[in-house]
């Protein structure tokens, strides 16, 4: 028989109330709440006549952090119950995925979904192996958070909630530090997260993805160069074994996680565009997101350098903290982080 779930706080960062936000807010129960997170009285969302349940918090300007770890550690402050669920507004929720996430965690603590991001531009799809073996397939081996659909109580927080609070307000990824402070489980269920839209945005994202890595996990970086440099050597020297090879690979990571695309046809030349893109992640200094400008030197050192208009694509650009959600269809964007 299943048992009722606590009271649960529903964190979700966007400046727009958008199919999400419906989505989520239906599912609530009577002690639940929704907390929209936005920047300021200016956003469309705080304006805006609100079901029950759902309440909007104003994070205000992000400050030696990203605008998302911003706008998270204030709903996290100001949510009431001890349940937690942090998600996003870039993927479609249905019906029962409130229900689902608690009969998870009462089976197996915290967890997270996983996310599995489809391209919108020719660039982003050439990247979709890519990120379906690494922000996927390595977020499930890894015991990884994704910040898109998490759940925990405070209890779980460790060493406690305070300081993942005060490192909220100092680095860029908050599911890369949430990884760091809660031991997580991820299940076996995906959410398609629409990104890209156009060539910057995307190589932006990819920009932004680099650096999670290397500030969370400086070996994995040093690993993975390693390895698309090997990988692509190897394309180059056995074309049609390698192509077949990485191919079948990835067609096989694809039917794991439960998705069928034809861009795993695409993992051939996405490997031998591995080092290059690498190469171009590492020598950047500042990376876009959501119409922020960020430089990243430390995991706790962030500056906010400025504002960038137009940023494009379909990735918003409209995230709380200057819409920091440059990957996804919708207002806000929150990535692997």
């Amino acid at each position: 028989m299943a048992t009722t779930p606590p009271p649960t706080s529903v964190l979700l960062p966007t400046v727009r109330w958008t199919d999400a936000c419906d989505e989520v807010a239906a599912q609530l129960n009577e002690d639940d709440e929704l907390l929209v997170v936005a920047d300021s009285p200016a956003d469309p969302v705080a304006g805006r006549d609100l079901p029950d349940g759902v309440r909007v918090v104003l994070a205000g300007e992000p400050v030696g952090c990203s605008g998302k770890a911003n706008a998270i550690a204030a709903g996290t402050e100001a949510a009431e119950n001890d349940r937690l669920v942090w998600t996003d507004d870039d993927f479609h929720h249905p019906p029962d995925w409130l229900a689902t996430l608690h009969d998870d965690y009462a089976a197996h603590g915290p967890v997270t979904e996983l996310p599995f991001f489809v391209g919108a531009d020719p660039l982003a799809r050439l990247l979709e192996p890519l990120y379906a073996l690494g922000g996927t397939l390595g977020v499930y081996l890894g015991g990884y958070a994704w910040g898109g659909a998490v759940v925990f109580e405070r209890s779980d927080l460790h060493p406690d909630e305070a300081g993942l609070l005060r490192d909220l307000r100092r680095t860029v990824s908050d599911d890369g530090l949430l990884s760091e402070r809660v031991d997580v489980t991820p299940v076996r269920r995906v959410r398609r997260v629409t990104v890209g839209g156009d060539y910057r945005t995307t190589l932006e994202r990819h920009v932004r993805f680099s650096k999670i890595v290397g500030r969370h996990s400086p070996g994995g970086t040093a690993a993975n160069l390693a390895l698309a440099l090997v990988l692509a050597v190897v394309c180059l020297l056995a074309p049609l074994p390698a192509a077949l090879f990485a191919t079948a690979a990835t067609t096989a990571a694809y039917a794991f996680v439960g998705v069928r695309r034809p861009t795993a046809l695409l993992a051939y030349p996405a490997v031998l565009a591995g080092p290059a893109l690498f190469g171009y992640a590492l020598v950047r200094r500042t990376f876009v997101w959501g119409g922020r400008r960020y430089r990243w030197r430390s995991t706790f050192d962030v500056e906010v350098c400025d504002r960038v208009d137009g940023a494009g694509g379909v990735d918003g650009s409209e995230e709380p903290g200057g819409a920091d959600r440059s990957d996804r269809p919708g207002d806000a964007e929150r990535g692997l982080k």
